[in-house]
């Protein structure tokens, strides 16, 4: 990846991908209701500023569960996402079991844009690149 740093905390970097042309959010650490709105948020307005369709999102190094955030994340986040532009969404999972099940939980309640989730960043970006 040819990655151009737009945004970094120390729960989230997020970088535009300019070869592939997405956005790049690596979450790190644990995540509560708070950083994953704080970062979904930038990464809202880092998409309308990119003008980009696709992000893909990595929590291999995310620590903990974010449960609290997913019913926000499905049903507005990822509407004002689709809104702005965005087609696809490869999710990348934690290794830790509760992250994953947050990721499961947020997608209970969005259909929308098209969201595939994966357990290698390998994968998602090959997916990605397909779209």
């Amino acid at each position: 990846m040819a990655l151009r740093t737009l945004f970094e905390t120390s729960f989230i970097q997020i970088s535009y991908d300019y070869v592939n042309e997405w956005l790049y959010a690596d979450w790190t650490g644990d995540q509560t209701l708070a950083t994953v709105q704080a970062g979904a948020l930038k990464m809202l307005d880092l998409l309308v500023a990119e003008r980009c369709h696709k992000v893909l999102n990595n929590n291999t190094r995310v620590t903990s569960m974010w449960a609290d955030a997913a019913e926000w994340g499905g049903t507005e986040w990822f509407p004002a996402m689709q809104a702005a532009g965005l087609r696809y969404f490869a999710w990348v999972y934690s290794p830790n079991v509760y992250s994953r099940l947050s990721t499961d939980l947020t997608l209970t309640y969005t259909t929308q844009p098209i969201i595939a989730t994966f357990d290698e960043l390998e994968t998602a970006q090959a997916w990605l690149r397909q779209m």
